[in-house]
């Protein structure tokens, strides 16, 4: 069954949120692990395409656009709008919603930031979670 953390930002920009997206995906990709991180819109998809080059200059992310000339065999790839084909092992979503292909994934992260409208979809994402009986974990940073 899929694992789903929450991760509750202090720093509510999309900066901050952004970062962490490019620090959980290096993790996940240091740990052998393919990613699909599902962004918000699609400017936030380009930011963070454009960002994962750059936020650690001590490191390379390989990465790709998925649908968009991307090979999918990157082991990060970024969608807007879009349902990825095939099984993976981490989900990042970035949408207000809950993606309708969440369950394929081992785990999904959550991130948590931004004003109190989107605080309050997070918290709905949350209770959608648990009423249908999935690991929940919060992570406070």
């Amino acid at each position: 069954m899929t694992q789903v953390d929450f991760y509750i930002l202090k720093d509510n920009s999309l900066q901050a949120q952004n970062l962490l997206t490019c620090r959980l995906s290096e993790k996940a990709y240091k740990q052998g692990h393919q990613v699909f991180i599902n962004t918000n819109t699609g400017e936030q998809l380009k930011q963070l395409d454009d960002m994962l080059w750059t936020f650690n200059a001590n490191s390379f992310l390989p990465h790709g656009r998925y649908g968009e000339n991307a090979d999918s065999t990157h082991p990060v790839l970024l969608g807007h709008a879009i349902e990825p084909e095939g099984p993976s092992d981490v989900l990042v979503n970035l949408c207000s919603d809950v993606p309708a292909f969440f369950s394929r994934f081992n785990r999904v992260a959550e991130l948590v930031g931004g004003d109190e409208t989107q605080r309050q979809a997070a918290r709905e994402r949350y209770r959608f979670y648990k009423d249908r009986g999935y690991t929940l974990n919060t992570h406070n940073l």
